[in-house]
């Protein structure tokens, strides 16, 4: 049992852990509140995730063609293959605009048009009127509009007075015996002290899980830190099989060619010089949804139709825009593409092969950022004191697929909807609840046990191993026997993991010990993706069965819901009525 004063306690109104879009956005609105706000990072802020995003925000300003919230959100559902919940979805395209001007306002860099208004631009499954012509609807800071968005919330949550952790990393959440939230155990990476963070709310902004996969266009920092302590804490994950894998990323590295390149004017090729997206998305081609562009993709290579010595990737033809379009409109990718390929993307197009890029599952949620659980009556109640936004969180407003320009659009809305109604908390909830040490000591047993001696496997060997076999196993292209196979890999890896030993036990900056606990939050997102994947047996969205090929509405139309507890599945109801306006039922999802 542990000592009570032997770890140092630090209380808060809330405890945001994670600093990307979602978490500052949430944290500025709590902080211009009044709240005393500690945000946890386990990196320094402006190096969060969230300053990979490149194309753009997605909003029906109308800057540059015709358009409003109800086309947006008849998009997003389409795009989600009918798997997106229907009143989330109309909440976030309608407070889209709003939201937008906002981050101006806030000092957001946009692009502009002659006319000094937001520029924007095309963007995959994006449609006037209701899948009519092309729509731009995607507000632009150059291709780097995460990086501008970032650094703007950074530094309004600087002179909002904001308490910033950096270099801090949360093991574990401190629940009570009634399941309330009450903050976490946070270790200091610089000397490898735990710190107890008594919080009367906590916002859980961790970010993806793309590190699952062995190329990926995600930050290394990106191994699913919230979903394994939520899972940890009895909560379960929802919606796990759907992971996109992005359409353009450079072939065998895995870095984003942002589908701004596309929306420019951009277009594949494969060996022959074809433009084959016309064969597989005859209205939208290369604007097609990013799930359809992937899959064409890896049809065209496997099918004999790549480029290159090895066949293995098609071709990005940008170079035909312009030299001056390209410096003005993708400048991040051109430097990119130089230092990584020694090539001009200006003068000679780019290869590219789909790449893991977003978790389209995460820790359940309402459209106030609550996390919620199945209740004794059936429906859903709130997880007392937690909330979770972004790529961690699912609301689930990107159901099956996301559409590009919407990630960054889903942690500014329900960054700040989670701030609100953790105001609304904090006024009814005026005390700290008392601690429940026995939560803290779980936390402490898992830093213990990183210190055990002796011979055992590394963690860099394991991760390794995982992220060949989730590649391997759970890619584009899925069938019920390579599954199979494949849970049984990722179980065999997780048995290994406890056998696992590091062989440095200093504590200043042991970025290994780090490493470890990573690890194990990746094992358990892992078996939850490969579980959930071999259960659903059908084709939606992301989630390609080559033995299911059909979307099947009256059997999987629901959401799956993974329990570290004995790995098992529930599942429940999509939400596929809207707030204020008539749903969009199920048809045929054609580009």
């Amino acid at each position: 049992m542990l000592v009570k004063s032997a770890v140092p306690i630090r209380r808060f109104d809330t405890l945001v852990i994670g600093a990307g879009g979602g978490g500052l956005r949430a944290a500025l609105q709590l902080s211009q509140a009044e709240a005393t706000v500690a945000v946890v990072s386990k990196v320094f802020p402006t190096r969060s995730h969230t300053v990979a995003a490149q194309g753009g925000v997605n909003a029906a300003l109308g800057n540059v063609t015709p358009d409003n919230w109800h086309w947006h959100m008849y998009d997003t559902v389409k795009g989600s293959d009918f798997l997106g919940d229907q009143d989330a979805i109309e909440y976030m395209c309608r407070a889209a605009s709003r939201l937008v001007v906002e981050l101006e306002h806030a000092g957001v860099p946009f692009s502009r048009l002659d006319n000094g208004k937001i520029y924007q631009r095309a963007f995959g499954g994006q449609s006037q009127n209701f899948g009519g012509d092309q729509a731009s609807r995607t507000c632009a800071a150059a291709d780097r509009t995460g990086h501008a968005i970032l650094h703007s919330l950074y530094q309004q949550n600087i002179r909002a007075k904001t308490h910033f952790f950096d270099e801090y990393y949360a093991i574990d959440l401190i629940k009570d015996a009634e399941g309330a939230i009450l903050g976490a155990v946070v270790l200091e990476i610089e000397t490898g002290e735990p710190l107890i963070i008594e919080a009367k709310t906590t916002l859980l902004a961790t970010g993806g899980v793309g590190r699952l996969f062995r190329n990926n266009t995600n930050a290394r920092i990106n191994t699913g830190d919230g979903m394994g302590m939520v899972l940890r804490a009895g909560i379960p994950i929802e919606d796990m099989e759907f992971f996109q894998f992005h359409p353009t990323g450079i072939a065998g590295k895995g870095m984003l060619i942002t589908e701004g390149a596309r929306g420019e004017g951009g277009y594949l090729l494969n060996k022959d010089g074809e433009r084959f997206m016309e064969r597989y998305a005859p209205h939208a081609k290369d604007l097609a949804s990013r799930d359809v562009v992937s899959r064409a993709i890896a049809t065209e290579v496997r099918e004999g139709r790549g480029c290159g010595p090895e066949g293995d990737y098609v071709l990005l033809k940008v170079d035909h825009l312009g030299e001056e379009v390209v410096n003005k409109r993708l400048p991040g990718i051109r430097d990119m593409v130089k230092t990584f390929l020694h090539i001009d993307p200006s003068k000679q197009p780019i290869p590219v092969f789909p790449t893991a890029h977003y978790t389209m599952g995460g820790i359940p949620t309402n459209r106030f950022g609550e996390v919620v659980q199945s209740g004794a009556d059936g429906g859903e109640e709130p997880v007392p004191g937690l909330y979770a936004v972004g790529e961690c969180a699912c609301v689930s407003v990107h159901g099956a697929n996301r559409l590009g320009g919407n990630s960054l659009l889903d942690i500014v809305v329900f960054g700040r909807a989670a701030g609100n109604r953790i105001i609304e908390y904090l006024r009814d909830h005026r005390y700290h609840r008392h601690m429940s040490w026995p939560g803290v000591d779980g936390a402490l047993a898992r830093l213990a046990r990183w210190d055990q001696r002796g011979e055992g496997e590394s963690v860099a060997q394991l991760r390794n191993e995982l992220q060949k076999a989730m590649e391997h196993y759970c890619g584009v292209f899925r069938t019920e026997d390579v599954l199979r196979e494949g849970l049984e890999k990722v179980k065999e890896i997780e048995r290994r993991l406890a056998d696992a030993r590091l062989r440095d036990h200093s504590k200043v900056f042991n970025t290994a010990r780090i490493e470890a606990f990573e690890l194990e939050n990746l094992v358990d997102a892992g078996l939850a993706t490969v579980t959930a994947a071999l259960a659903r047996q059908e084709s939606r969205g992301a989630h390609s069965r080559i033995d299911y090929p059909e979307r099947d509405d009256q059997n999987w139309m629901k959401h799956s819901l993974y329990y570290k507890e004995g790995g098992r599945l529930t599942y429940k109801p999509v939400r596929t009525q809207p707030l204020t306006v008539e749903p969009f039922p199920p048809k045929p999802r054609v580009y």
